[in-house]
């Protein structure tokens, strides 16, 4: 007679031959087709089935499943292994086996929230879990092999990482940390448990049962959403969260040595040092994030889209899908929240060209450009270019892709859906915007937490509108200067974003309102009011390293600076912040390096000493006082 092990083995090798995952139904052109769909290396994949090759199909998937369930009824039968130790049904690992990828992680830099999370794995109160959370490449994994690094010997002992797999299971993972608990380990760090199917759904049984049994549990998964759903629903108010999506530049430039704006404009989002090394084969791989428009647009598939497809479905056996349900039954969900993102950019360079490259920003480029001190490269070009026929034309064919893009069948209220999701992810954020006359017409911006992904998608469809026949008419020299003249004004405007975003995430909501003030005919870029004292400081962003009188022209104009000390408070600060030195002019205005004011958050407060005393005389009673 066959023991358990025998029988085991023998099940295990006969799941290997059975197809594994589900099948699908497509509605493509009228027609039902059917295709076999399973994930394999953390990818979807699928495979078409003919109408005679179904119902064989069908019959494997069923017996599938029948020894799969009877598989999880024998694990827990199957004697232990030689060394003593216990047969596990996760990928469960001790520090013993992760010894050189703990090394390595060792090594590197520390997340900003790192000192939070040892903090929390640590804590007295037995009732609460740890959530590390965030989308790909954003140090999730690092920070649990760098807290597994830093225990001590005899905490090491008692400590494992388990990485689950799509096939894995909460009931699976329950009788593994009894397991656990019985072999004496205290400290579990779960890493991709969002892969579980029933986590969002099954989640407190993490809180509710092992840590009130005195096991320190620790959650990462990249399915951000999945957190979100778990800790408004089983998880509630016994789950520390720590999310790791959003890298600001002062870290991003600790983490990575990189001081340039402009490749954090470029690249920021993700923690891939390098990522404009062409020479390196990792980085040719197909998840190297902001590298072109394709590893973009991957990136927000993979990382975005079907993260909230993937969440969705398994809350509460996909009821949660709302006004998108029928968008997910036609396999368009993740297509459409591709075509968002992608919308939400194109608006986003529709208010570059309506606002920055026909205004009277343009004319100070232009009039710069015919005083540049390099003789070879003083131009008139863009005195010589019709300017409006060029942004007429480009907005034209913008306008023509946003109706294509609405062909799919996305209705306002999946937009605001999805929005909503997004929000979530800490991926995008409402730009804060103050007005100076009730009933001004509200301004609509979307904020980036990744501007690599914001500024790839533009300028692939910058390059894609200078392909369009319409701008045959015009030189390869012009199309070219153009071309670089409206990506120049983009990182301007991202430059903008970044540094309000930034500040505004940094100090403390309670005692500082951080926003752009959008007066009658014009606006501040930022201001930081302190609410108690009712005072503020003005800011004035520009995406240079030269110094021009005309940058600060807002903050010399007193219909503007009245409007804004009346709204905001005493004016005590009145700032340009570019990529050039630190100086001062005669009349008030303080030029600080962009770069510095940021790496210097969260510790900046209008009281830090960066504010210049100037007489009133000088700026007639708006200028920075002590």
């Amino acid at each position: 007679m066959e023991n358990t092990a025998e029988i085991y083995a023998k099940l295990q090798k006969e799941l290997e031959q059975l197809p594994a995952g589900y099948i699908s139904r497509k509605n493509i052109k009228g027609k039902v087709q059917y295709y076999l769909q399973w994930r394999e290396n953390g990818k979807m994949k699928s495979r078409y089935i003919s109408r005679n090759d179904l119902e064989a199909v069908e019959q494997q998937i069923a017996k599938r499943k029948k020894l799969e369930a009877a598989v999880e009824r024998l694990r827990p039968m199957l004697p232990r292994k030689e060394d003593g130790s216990m047969n596990y049904e996760t990928n469960v690992m001790t520090c013993k086996d992760l010894a050189k990828r703990i090394q390595a992680a060792a090594k590197l830099h520390r997340r900003d929230c790192f000192a939070k999370f040892l903090k929390c794995l640590y804590a007295d109160d037995m009732t609460r879990v740890t959530a590390v959370y965030g989308l790909r490449r954003t140090g999730k994994t690092t920070m649990l092999l760098q807290a597994m690094a830093e225990m001590p010997e005899d905490t090491k002992a008692k400590a494992v990482y388990i990485k689950l797999r799509p096939e894995n299971n909460m009931a699976q993972m329950n009788r593994d940390l009894g397991r656990l608990r019985e072999a004496g380990y205290r400290y579990i760090f779960i890493d991709e448990v969002t892969l579980a199917k029933d986590f969002i759904d099954g989640a407190a049984l993490f809180s509710d049962v092992f840590t009130a049994m005195g096991m320190h549990i620790v959650l990462s998964g990249t399915d951000s959403l999945g957190f979100w759903l778990a800790s408004g629903n089983e998880l509630y108010d016994r789950v520390r969260m720590i999310h790791t999506t959003f890298i600001p530049f002062r870290e991003y430039s600790r983490l990575l040595g990189i001081d340039s704006i402009d490749e954090y404009i470029r690249y920021g989002g993700t923690l891939r040092a390098g990522e404009i090394d062409f020479a390196d084969e990792d980085l040719t791989a197909g998840d190297a994030a902001f590298r072109d428009d394709e590893s973009t647009r991957r990136y927000v598939d993979t990382a975005i889209a079907k993260n909230i497809q993937h969440s969705l479905a398994c809350y509460e056996n996909g009821t949660h899908f709302r006004h998108l349900y029928d968008l997910y039954e036609a396999d368009e969900l993740t297509n459409a929240v591709n075509r968002i993102v992608e919308d939400m950019n194109h608006r986003f360079l529709l208010s570059v060209l309506q606002k920055d490259f026909v205004s009277s920003d343009l004319g100070i480029s232009a009039l710069n450009l015919r005083k540049e001190r390099d003789v070879s490269k003083r131009t008139p070009v863009l005195d010589e270019i019709d300017r409006g026929a060029v942004t007429q034309r480009m907005m034209d064919i913008l306008d023509i892709r946003n109706k294509e893009d609405r062909r799919i069948g996305i209705r306002q209220e999946h937009i605001a859906e999805i929005r909503e999701y997004l929000k979530a992810l800490d991926l995008i954020q409402e730009c804060p915007y103050e007005y100076v006359a009730a009933g001004q017409k509200r301004t609509e911006h979307v904020l980036f937490t990744q501007p690599g992904m914001r500024y790839c998608q533009a300028q692939a469809l910058i390059y894609s509108l200078m392909q369009d026949e319409v701008f045959s008419v015009l030189s390869a020299e012009t199309k070219e200067y153009v071309t670089q003249r409206i990506l120049e004004e983009v990182r301007g405007r991202m430059m903008e974003d970044i540094i309000l975003l930034e500040t505004m995430k940094a100090l403390p909501q309670k005692q500082y309102g951080v926003f752009k003030l959008q007066l009658l005919n014009g606006e501040f870029d930022m201001v930081v009011r302190d609410r108690a004292r009712n005072r503020c400081a003005l800011y004035e962003v520009k995406h240079s390293t030269e110094y021009s009188d005309l940058q600060a022209r807002h903050l010399r104009d007193r219909e503007k600076l009245d409007v804004a000390a009346h709204k905001c408070g005493e004016i005590v600060g009145r700032y340009v912040l570019y990529s050039g030195e630190t100086f001062d002019t005669e009349d008030g205005i303080a030029y600080r390096n962009a770069g510095q004011f940021l790496k210097q958050l969260p510790e900046f407060t209008l009281e830090s000493g960066l504010e210049e005393s100037f007489s009133e005389d000088e700026t007639q009673g708006f200028t920075p006082t002590m």
